[in-house]
């Protein structure tokens, strides 16, 4: 029989511009009816200039709180009342739980990110060498900043725009060291861990343009890009021998901590909802 809400629904959503492309709903979905909770979770299109009032609309119209999706993630970070130390760190909030009235802004992307990695690559730790992470962006930033509060001692960022990248080096501080985009392939001698977090690889772009030569050959690839689930980076660590792990686990994982804030349940990242995910991107 299929589940039916009632007045006493907790609903929840995400915020983006667009937000048509979004898997969450039916990610947040499947977790509803898997365990049974009365609840929902919805598409919220919300234009940029519209964000702030969305936002503070949330306590007012009953909902728990909101994942935030692009444009809107580094912006929420000003509308929420209260920031959570990583979300401040990283410099953009994800994930909104309304707390006693009030907004409190986290980011759950570096933990999605080190869940999905710990995951698919079991034997993965902190001090397995130095790890280099392509491109600084949103999603780079997170990443550094899990990387480095986990304890990996020496990572190494690459980006086309070096001053981004230093930028990006200067804001968080710790171990991190900005590579030249053309010394791109010798920073991955010695490496432990190599991280595309940029969009390149994804369908309708173009291929990460990385030779794989000097990268040791126990070093775990990984891929933010879920779109193909094997992109041509994995696919060529593969080949050659490396451990690879994809992308859409990280952005299964990253749900569980509104997920658990919002309906009191903390849910399981299994194959099934893999599969279940999967079969909805291919729609």
């Amino acid at each position: 029989m299929p589940r039916a809400l009632t007045g006493a629904a907790v609903v929840a959503g995400v915020i983006g511009w667009p937000v048509a492309h979004t898997l969450s709903p039916r990610l947040h979905g499947y977790w509803l009816d898997r365990y049974g909770i009365d609840g929902a979770y919805v598409p919220l299109a919300v234009r940029p200039e519209h964000l702030t009032d969305a936002l503070q609309a949330l306590p007012r119209l009953g909902f728990a709180g909101a994942n935030v999706t692009v444009p809107h993630k580094e912006a929420a970070l000003e509308v929420v009342d209260t920031v959570d130390p990583q979300a401040r760190r990283i410099g953009a909030v994800n994930t909104v739980v309304v707390d006693n009235g009030g907004l409190r802004g986290m980011n759950s992307d570096g933990i999605g990110f080190l869940d999905n990695l710990e995951a698919g690559a079991p034997g993965w730790g902190p001090g397995d060498g130095p790890a280099v992470v392509i491109g600084a962006g949103g999603a780079a930033r997170a990443i550094v900043v899990a990387l480095t509060e986990a304890g990996v001692p020496d990572v190494r960022l690459v980006n086309r725009t070096r001053t981004r990248a230093e930028h990006l080096a200067d804001s968080i501080g710790g171990p991190t060291i900005v590579a030249e985009w053309s010394d791109r392939a010798s920073a991955l001698d010695g490496a432990g861990l190599l991280v595309n977090a940029t969009t390149l690889g994804m369908a309708g772009e173009p291929a990460l343009d990385l030779d794989l030569a000097a990268l040791p050959p126990d070093a775990i690839v990984t891929d933010i890009v879920y779109a193909p689930l094997q992109t041509p980076l994995l696919r060529a660590a593969a080949a050659r021998g490396n451990p690879t792990v994809d992308g859409l686990g990280m952005l299964l994982h990253q749900a569980r901590i509104g997920f658990t804030a919002w309906f009191g349940v903390e849910p399981e990242v299994t194959e099934d909802l893999r599969t279940f995910v999967l079969d909805g991107r291919a729609a």
